[in-house]
């Protein structure tokens, strides 16, 4: 009895694990979450009947994720699906997403629901878990290299606005030059207006000067 207390304890503690891989890898994966929606639409329970070692757990799909039990629901009678199979088939099935390989195993339920279920071990894998898991630490740093059709847009991208600065610079000389220009016209007018000046000044002082000896 205690080796068994001791059995069902330790199952516990690995169905909470998977459970947790599951909802998180649920998160990650958008075509898993696809693939388990009309199954948590139904409430499908699958029944996972394990040998070597011989154990059985119960799968059930809700809103909130795959839930572990290794016990029906009390709500339930029976589950929609059942399935048997030796634990390295099932192994397989999930590391190998391979049509082929999840068709070796033997299920038994409604056709529709046993359809969903062989397309939702399909998509499931622990390679799509460690993908997901990479993205989410490296986050932006994890980008791939840019493809060439990539490079070749951003160097027409920048060598546009080098242009566009070249023509920035040209347009700024030249308003600069028109600025010297008008400057150096107005200083030479300026100069001119100063000798007219002194010259009538002078020109003025000259008449002055004869009127008064007159």
């Amino acid at each position: 009895m205690k080796r068994s207390t001791l059995s069902h304890s330790f199952l516990n503690i690995i169905l909470v694990f998977i459970e947790s891989a599951l909802t998180l890898l649920l998160r990650l994966d958008p075509e898993l979450r696809k693939a388990a929606y009309p199954l948590a639409k139904q409430g499908t329970v699958v029944a996972l009947r394990l040998y070597l070692p011989h154990v059985e757990v119960f799968a059930t799909f809700s809103t909130k994720g795959v839930l572990l039990d290794a016990e029906l629901p009390i709500d339930r009678s029976e589950p929609d699906v059942i399935i048997n199979a030796y634990s390295i088939q099932v192994i397989n099935a999930i590391t190998t997403h391979d049509s082929e390989t999840t068709e070796k195993l033997q299920m038994r339920g409604e056709s529709v629901q046993v359809q969903l279920v062989k397309q939702f071990i399909m998509q499931l894998g622990l390679g799509s878990l460690i993908q997901g898991l990479i993205k989410k630490i490296k986050g932006g740093k994890g980008k791939t290299k840019p493809s060439d059709a990539e490079m070749a847009e951003k160097k027409d991208h920048y060598k546009l606005r080098i242009k566009e600065q070249q023509t920035q610079i040209n347009t700024l000389t030249i308003k600069n030059r028109e600025l010297e220009i008008t400057v150096k016209e107005l200083q030479s007018k300026q100069k001119t207006l100063i000798i007219v000046t002194v010259a009538a000044l002078v020109i003025m002082i000259a008449a002055i000067i004869a009127l008064l000896m007159n």
